[in-house]
């Protein structure tokens, strides 16, 4: 029996709906469905009446409903009380990351550390969801994720919104000018794009495709293979190309990859916000200087940015 399949339970218990557990989970639903059955399973009981329309306990999930709280909350206590011993010892911030943050990430804790010079920071690279988890659990103090306008904010965590990031478009040399510095959505429209699969990426494949219709055409989607590989697609076949986030696309213009131009996108620009997630109540107290230092140094948001975080 594992504490997050109680917390899975739990959580599904109090809504009586997985999709709504998931939410509150900051996870897939078949995730949460999955670690439920393999609980049932270990306990040879029943906790949950399911059908199509509704969710309900059972007799044995009812009795079992207030042991699991029981279990959650001695181990909450528990991860409380060794949180308090880690704050005597010498200073660490333990930062979750993601990909694409780049120079933003280096400034960004190059001005922390001017702000709180006794603090340490230690990073860890997560899939998000693993990020989100040991936030939670306090294994993590805080961790940068992508954010959706339509993400539920697990309970006891804060979502604060610390920098917008618009994507680069890399395309064919000869579908541009050297002169120009912008490339128009909606001339992309007669090529292909590179981009993972929607599963892999779900928030940059659905901000490119809402924005590729907002400039009036449905895009065409081709493989991605790694970057240098798409880039090289790019490079040789002439009629796609693929976004990148604005630190990684410096660095690839940089190695003047022959056949591949980077250009900003306009009209309508597609930008990603980046928010800092950590925990409501008993977290480190210098998470709101990494904020500031993000903000501080990283590209402002705006009111547009902060009402829909996928366009701008």
């Amino acid at each position: 029996m594992e504490l997050r399949q109680l917390r899975y339970f739990v959580a599904v218990a109090e809504h009586r709906h997985f999709g709504r557990a998931a939410q509150q989970l900051h996870i897939v639903q078949p995730a949460v469905s999955q670690q439920v059955q393999r609980l049932e399973r270990e306990l040879g009981l029943p906790l949950l009446d399911r059908t199509t329309r509704r969710v309900a306990l059972t007799s044995a999930g009812e009795r079992f409903l207030d042991h699991a709280r029981e279990v959650i909350d001695a181990a909450d206590r528990a991860q409380a009380a060794m949180r308090l011993l880690r704050a005597e010892a010498p200073a660490e911030l333990r930062l979750g990351t993601t990909t694409g943050l780049g120079g933003h990430l280096a400034r960004a804790l190059d001005e922390f550390a001017r702000r709180r010079p006794g603090v340490r920071v230690e990073l860890s690279r997560l899939p998000e969801e693993e990020r989100l988890a040991r936030v939670s659990d306090g294994d993590l103090h805080a961790a940068f994720v992508r954010r959706r306008a339509d993400a539920a904010v697990p309970r006891g965590l804060v979502m604060a919104d610390v920098l917008t990031d618009p994507l680069v478009a890399a395309l064919p040399q000869d579908a541009t000018t050297p002169r120009r510095r912008t490339v128009r959505l909606a001339e992309l429209a007669p090529l292909s794009i590179r981009l993972p699969e929607r599963q892999a990426n779900p928030l940059l494949v659905d901000a490119v495709t809402q924005a590729c219709r907002q400039a009036g055409f449905e895009p065409r989607f081709a493989p991605a293979g790694d970057d240098q590989d798409t880039l090289a697609l790019i490079a040789a076949g002439r009629s796609s190309w693929t976004v990148f986030f604005s630190p990684k696309a410096e660095l690839l213009e940089r190695q003047g990859l022959p056949g591949v131009a980077f250009r900003r996108i306009a009209a309508p620009r597609i930008t990603i916000v980046t928010a800092l997630v950590y925990r409501r109540a008993g977290g480190h107290p210098a998470v709101g200087d990494l904020a500031d230092a993000v903000r501080a140094t990283c590209p402002p948001l705006t009111s547009s940015d902060l009402a829909r975080p996928a366009l701008s």
